[in-house]
């Protein structure tokens, strides 16, 4: 496998980035500029930017604001947020971003994962799933950046997944909902049984809390990478040193 990329998430409302626990309660961590600068020098691999409002609320993200982003950054980056056209996604594109990510607009209409994987690219397409545990199973949830709007999705994860990458999705990025913002750790049962099933890159997100968190999710799930938030805006974790422990403990990573 490739080295395993360390991606700081940084969840948007009106410019600001804010984290919640669980996705609900959302404090204000910073600016996203400011706080993609840092990364971008710290040495992350990737970075995401999600507009958490953008689905609720019926629109789509400021391509301004990606484009302002774009000219900080040297690094991949990913957006999401009310992504549901090809057009959509292309104008992102233009404006600097590398890869964009689609959640409940995909599920509203899978088939624009093909129309956009056959316009732009596998590469350029990834699938957001956020995912809660129900009894055994876990099932996929929608519009989750406003908690009032946040519902069930009706469908399965693990063949949500499996579809997703069947319609021609580069990468998924696995949101365990139910780890979201606690530190407690990656869901690594979930995560392990997702990548038994896809043959593309998994990312996994929700519960970073600590080092041995990361070490353990590329270790036991085998994900191509590992998104967090609070643990890296808190200060409580700093990706040098991230990196140096992971290379320590065996885990291929980039300087």
């Amino acid at each position: 496998m490739t080295a395993r990329r360390i991606i700081p998430c940084l969840d948007v409302k009106d410019g600001r980035v804010v984290k919640g626990v669980r996705f609900e309660g959302h404090v204000d961590m910073g600016d996203a500029a400011d706080l993609a600068a840092r990364y971008r020098d710290q040495g992350a691999d990737e970075l995401v930017f999600y507009d958490i409002t953008a689905s609720p609320e019926g629109r789509t993200l400021d391509y301004g604001w990606v484009r302002d982003i774009a000219r900080l950054l040297d690094i991949p980056f990913s957006v999401a947020g009310g992504i549901r056209s090809v057009e959509q996604a292309r104008r992102c594109l233009d404006n600097g971003a590398d890869k964009v990510s689609i959640n409940s607009p995909a599920l509203e209409r899978p088939e624009l994962i093909s129309d956009m994987a056959d316009r732009f690219g596998a590469q350029c397409v990834v699938v957001g799933v956020d995912s809660k545990r129900s009894g055994d199973d876990w099932l996929v949830h929608q519009y989750t950046g406003d908690p009032t709007a946040s519902r069930g999705s009706g469908r399965r994860t693990l063949d949500w997944i499996v579809e997703a990458q069947a319609l021609g999705a580069g990468e998924i990025v696995l949101n365990c909902m139910d780890e979201d913002g606690v530190r407690n750790g990656y869901d690594i049962d979930q995560l392990s049984a997702a990548r038994a099933r896809l043959t593309i890159p998994l990312v996994a997100s929700g519960g970073a809390g600590a080092a041995s968190h990361f070490l353990g999710v590329f270790e036991q799930a085998g994900v191509s990478g590992a998104l967090a938030a609070s643990v890296f805006h808190s200060g409580v974790l700093a990706i040098p040193e991230l990196k140096t422990f992971l290379a320590d403990s065996g885990v291929e990573v980039r300087p």
